[in-house]
Order: structure tokens, then C-alpha cells, then sequence
């Protein structure tokens, strides 16, 4: 993986959190307009986040997938990454 893929990766599993994290207290609070508005902000960017990686180093899940071989198989999965080496900053 280069630094690019590992960065933007990184930001999918950040924003992903953010986004579940929401879904759960909205779970409990869902008159919060603000807590609203922060999980769309977060589902927003986490689908551009994703269609950018999807479209530049394939997909990250299986659904959706119509081509063989499937494309998931060639490289790392997430948790084969090795982070310790992935660190540029």
C-alpha cells in the first residue's frame, strides 16, 4: 500500500466511527438537530471518502462487485495492513 491508499483508508475508518457513533446517540436522542445535521455531514463524506478509494484501489466490501476475478482478493486486507510501517508522518 502506498501512503496515499493507507492515508485515505485511515480517514474512511475515522469517518466511519464518527458515523456510527452518531447512529447510536441518535438512537437515543432523535429530536437532537444537531446531533442530525453532524451525521449527515459524517454519512456525506463517508460515501465521497469511499467511492474516491473504491474508485482508485477498488472496492472495500463485496457488495456491488459484478466483475471476476474479484478485485478484493489482490491486495492487503485492512487488517494485514502494518501500520507501524505505514508511518510517514
Amino acid at each position: 500500500m502506498d501512503y496515499n491508499q493507507v492515508k485515505l483508508l485511515q480517514e474512511i475508518m475515522e469517518v466511519g466511527f464518527a458515523l456510527i457513533e452518531t447512529n447510536l446517540y441518535l438512537d437515543t436522542h432523535p429530536t437532537d438537530e444537531r446531533a442530525l445535521m453532524l451525521h449527515n455531514t459524517h454519512s456525506r463524506k463517508y460515501n465521497d471518502l469511499y467511492n474516491r478509494y473504491s474508485s482508485k484501489y477498488g472496492p472495500l466490501t463485496y457488495t456491488g462487485m459484478s466483475r471476476c476475478p474479484w478485485e478484493y482478493i489482490q491486495g492487503p486486507w485492512p487488517w494485514e495492513i502494518e501500520y507501524e510501517k505505514c508511518h510517514w508522518d
